[in-house]
């Protein structure tokens, strides 16, 4: 059998980090995603984003959100450029982009400049701010929405400096909220035989990932800061406890676990104490708590503790990325797999009736004369285009 999103056809206008990452989902999917890369720029200047590369140009931050992709050249400002865009817009079901908020309009890549050329295509946009209202035109990263959008406040130690996440996480969030934008509309334009444009945002969802706590914030005004060693804002036990040589993560996140744990701990009674009854009674009594399991669980190393609790109380030893990539576990996964020259982690569907494609990330403009070929150009109207320098 063939992947699911098999005969999908989705042009990508796309740069850097979260579009290429929210692409390159559909693509391990078994999307054919075509990337337009603008030759008078290098192309992608995540191909040049160090410190690791394979070769010239050929990073491993650039393979890291484009594998399973082809990539064109062609430059979207010159005007000889509209016309293989609608060649492409043609034969696709959508066209991906991830630019700052008033360039899709200017470029012609909006359902309104494309719809001539296919009623049914679907424009899916990713930008910093949206595509409207006063920051439309302002460029935008993850580190940025992540201050703004309180990430920073919540991060960290109580007493500490504002912190990020380690991760760029709205840029990762943000690409799939777009592919799930994408594929929602290729399937509402299969029904009706009418295309639209969608918008998604590094801020919109980054405010979205509050979740709970902005609904607590809306509704009961509670803001929420930090918790002591990453401690769950209202569940108890549910944060990082010292062992005999170093920390392990428990989350007791529902009642059954706790007394699971006390016997585990060979602190049966605990279960019964009146003060740790329920989710409420330990949140009122945390600093107990948290002292009571630092003592009991200081006796044995934390992988001894992991053995001991055997999937019977949730629990995780606390790694470093060596350690994460490296686990047993992932390999037992299949949990990293080859792409071309690179070993990255696999895609988190697991598709039981068909095999993941696994090709490399494109040179730049490595499909070019193919990719026109197949939308009707000559070969001498592509050197022709190659001359003029629109591919």
């Amino acid at each position: 059998m063939f992947p699911v999103l098999s005969g999908l056809r989705v042009i990508a206008v796309e740069q850097y980090g979260a579009g290429p990452y929210g692409s390159m989902q559909l693509a391990d999917l078994g999307a054919e995603v075509i990337k337009i890369e603008n030759p008078a720029d290098g192309g992608d200047m995540a191909r040049r984003v160090g410190p690791f590369f394979f070769g010239p140009d050929d990073s491993q931050f650039f393979h890291s959100f484009n594998r399973n992709k082809k990539s064109i050249t062609l430059d979207l400002k010159k005007p000889a450029a509209a016309r293989v865009l609608h060649a492409l817009a043609a034969r696709a079901d959508a066209l991906f982009d991830n630019l700052r908020g008033d360039l899709p309009a200017k470029l012609g890549l909006t359902y309104d400049a494309l719809m001539p050329a296919n009623p049914k295509i679907v424009c899916a946009h990713l930008s910093a701010y949206g595509r409207d209202g006063s920051r439309a035109h302002w460029p935008g990263y993850d580190y940025l929405m992540q201050a703004e959008a309180g990430y920073l406040s919540l991060t960290g130690e109580p007493d500490g400096a504002p912190t990020r996440m380690g991760l760029s996480i709205v840029d990762l969030m943000t690409g799939l909220f777009a592919a799930f934008a994408l594929v929602s509309g290729v399937l509402a334009a299969r029904e009706t035989g009418r295309g639209r444009d969608l918008d998604v945002s590094l801020f919109d969802a980054a405010l979205q990932n509050l979740c709970y706590l902005s609904t607590w914030y809306l509704n009961a005004g509670h803001v929420q800061g930090r918790e002591p060693r990453s401690g769950h804002p209202s569940l108890v036990p549910s944060q990082l406890y010292r062992t005999a040589d170093g920390f392990i993560f428990i989350m007791c996140n529902k009642e059954k676990f706790w007394p699971i744990l006390c016997e585990r701990l060979g602190r049966p009674e605990w279960a019964e104490d009146p003060r740790f009854h329920s989710f409420k009674d330990r949140l009122a009594n945390r600093e107990t708590v948290n002292r009571m399991l630092d003592e009991a669980l200081s006796a044995h190393t934390t992988a001894e503790w992991l053995a001991h609790f055997a999937g019977q109380v949730p629990a995780a030893p606390v790694n470093d990325l060596q350690a994460a990539l490296d686990s047993p576990f992932v390999a037992e996964r299949g949990g990293i797999q080859q792409y071309g020259p690179a070993r990255m982690v696999a895609g988190p569907i697991r598709d039981n009736a068909s095999e993941a494609p696994r090709e490399p990330a494109p040179a730049l403009g490595a499909d070019t004369q193919a990719v026109l070929r197949d939308c009707g150009f000559a070969d001498g109207e592509i050197a022709a285009l190659r001359a003029e320098r629109v591919i």
